[in-house]
Protein backbone atom coordinates (compact mmCIF):
# COMPACT_ATOMS: atom_id res chain seq x y z
CA UNK A 1 0.00 0.00 0.00
CA UNK A 2 1.41 3.37 -0.96
CA UNK A 3 1.46 6.29 1.44
CA UNK A 4 -1.36 7.97 -0.53
CA UNK A 5 -3.73 5.00 -0.30
CA UNK A 6 -6.38 4.85 2.43
CA UNK A 7 -6.59 1.93 4.83
CA UNK A 8 -9.25 0.08 2.84
CA UNK A 9 -9.75 -2.56 5.53
CA UNK A 10 -10.47 0.01 8.24
CA UNK A 11 -12.69 2.15 6.00
CA UNK A 12 -14.80 -0.65 4.53
CA UNK A 13 -14.87 -2.60 7.80
CA UNK A 14 -16.10 0.52 9.57
CA UNK A 15 -18.81 0.96 6.94
CA UNK A 16 -20.01 -2.59 7.58
CA UNK A 17 -19.85 -2.30 11.39
CA UNK A 18 -20.82 1.31 12.00
CA UNK A 19 -23.34 1.84 9.19
CA UNK A 20 -24.85 -1.47 8.11
CA UNK A 21 -24.82 -3.09 11.56
CA UNK A 22 -25.74 0.04 13.53
CA UNK A 23 -29.35 0.10 14.71
CA UNK A 24 -29.14 3.47 16.48
CA UNK A 25 -29.93 6.06 13.79
CA UNK A 26 -27.97 8.87 15.46
CA UNK A 27 -24.76 6.81 15.65
CA UNK A 28 -25.33 5.46 12.13
CA UNK A 29 -25.80 8.97 10.69
CA UNK A 30 -22.62 10.16 12.46
CA UNK A 31 -20.70 7.22 10.97
CA UNK A 32 -22.05 7.94 7.48
CA UNK A 33 -20.93 11.58 7.83
CA UNK A 34 -17.45 10.45 8.85
CA UNK A 35 -17.00 7.65 6.31
CA UNK A 36 -18.69 9.06 3.17
CA UNK A 37 -18.06 12.17 1.06
CA UNK A 38 -20.68 14.93 1.16
CA UNK A 39 -22.69 13.60 -1.82
CA UNK A 40 -22.08 9.84 -2.06
CA UNK A 41 -23.86 7.39 -4.33
CA UNK A 42 -24.60 3.76 -3.44
CA UNK A 43 -25.47 1.28 -6.16
CA UNK A 44 -27.60 -1.65 -5.01
CA UNK A 45 -28.72 -4.40 -7.39
CA UNK A 46 -32.19 -2.83 -7.75
CA UNK A 47 -31.67 0.74 -6.61
CA UNK A 48 -29.40 3.79 -6.77
CA UNK A 49 -29.21 5.65 -3.46
CA UNK A 50 -27.93 9.23 -3.40
CA UNK A 51 -26.76 11.20 -0.36
CA UNK A 52 -25.75 10.48 3.20
CA UNK A 53 -29.27 10.59 4.72
CA UNK A 54 -30.59 8.15 2.11
CA UNK A 55 -27.73 5.69 2.66
CA UNK A 56 -28.32 5.79 6.41
CA UNK A 57 -32.05 5.25 5.88
CA UNK A 58 -31.44 2.25 3.59
CA UNK A 59 -29.13 0.65 6.18
CA UNK A 60 -31.69 1.21 8.95
CA UNK A 61 -34.56 -0.19 6.89
CA UNK A 62 -32.50 -3.25 5.98
CA UNK A 63 -31.74 -3.99 9.64
CA UNK A 64 -35.37 -3.47 10.59
CA UNK A 65 -36.58 -5.73 7.78
CA UNK A 66 -34.39 -8.68 8.77
CA UNK A 67 -34.83 -8.50 12.53
CA UNK A 68 -32.82 -7.71 15.65
CA UNK A 69 -30.24 -10.50 15.29
CA UNK A 70 -29.33 -9.88 11.65
CA UNK A 71 -25.63 -8.98 11.26
CA UNK A 72 -23.08 -8.39 8.53
CA UNK A 73 -19.61 -9.87 9.04
CA UNK A 74 -16.51 -9.36 6.92
CA UNK A 75 -14.93 -12.32 5.16
CA UNK A 76 -11.21 -11.66 5.34
CA UNK A 77 -9.68 -8.24 4.92
CA UNK A 78 -10.56 -5.51 2.46
CA UNK A 79 -8.04 -4.90 -0.30
CA UNK A 80 -7.61 -2.11 -2.78
CA UNK A 81 -5.42 0.24 -4.71
CA UNK A 82 -5.69 3.38 -6.82
CA UNK A 83 -8.75 4.55 -4.91
CA UNK A 84 -10.79 1.36 -5.35
CA UNK A 85 -11.37 -1.15 -2.53
CA UNK A 86 -13.37 -4.32 -1.99
CA UNK A 87 -14.58 -6.13 1.13
CA UNK A 88 -16.34 -9.49 0.94
CA UNK A 89 -18.99 -10.15 3.59
CA UNK A 90 -21.69 -12.54 4.76
CA UNK A 91 -24.91 -11.79 6.58
CA UNK A 92 -27.60 -13.57 8.52
CA UNK A 93 -28.87 -14.03 12.05
CA UNK A 94 -26.05 -13.72 14.57
CA UNK A 95 -24.96 -17.26 15.46
CA UNK A 96 -27.27 -18.66 12.77
CA UNK A 97 -26.92 -19.74 9.17
CA UNK A 98 -25.56 -17.38 6.52
CA UNK A 99 -28.48 -15.92 4.56
CA UNK A 100 -26.57 -13.93 1.93
CA UNK A 101 -23.01 -13.23 0.84
CA UNK A 102 -21.62 -10.43 -1.23
CA UNK A 103 -19.05 -7.70 -1.52
CA UNK A 104 -18.84 -3.96 -1.16
CA UNK A 105 -16.76 -2.24 -3.80
CA UNK A 106 -15.92 1.36 -3.01
CA UNK A 107 -14.42 4.27 -4.85
CA UNK A 108 -12.53 6.24 -2.22
CA UNK A 109 -11.77 9.95 -2.59
CA UNK A 110 -9.68 11.78 0.01
CA UNK A 111 -10.09 8.89 2.45
CA UNK A 112 -13.89 8.72 2.23
CA UNK A 113 -16.31 6.55 0.29
CA UNK A 114 -17.52 8.39 -2.79
CA UNK A 115 -19.35 5.60 -4.57
CA UNK A 116 -20.29 2.19 -3.16
CA UNK A 117 -21.43 -0.82 -5.18
CA UNK A 118 -23.22 -3.53 -3.18
CA UNK A 119 -22.73 -6.82 -5.02
CA UNK A 120 -24.78 -9.84 -3.97
CA UNK A 121 -23.77 -13.41 -4.73
CA UNK A 122 -26.39 -15.61 -6.30
CA UNK A 123 -27.95 -18.15 -3.96
CA UNK A 124 -26.75 -21.72 -4.38
CA UNK A 125 -29.22 -23.98 -6.13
Amino acid sequence: MSIDEPDFDTLLGSNLARVFNERDSTRREAAVSELFVTNPIMYEPDNVVEGRPAISAVAGALLEQFGPNFRFAPIGNAVGHHGMGVLHWEAGPQGGPVAVTGADVAEVVDGRISRLWVLLNRASR
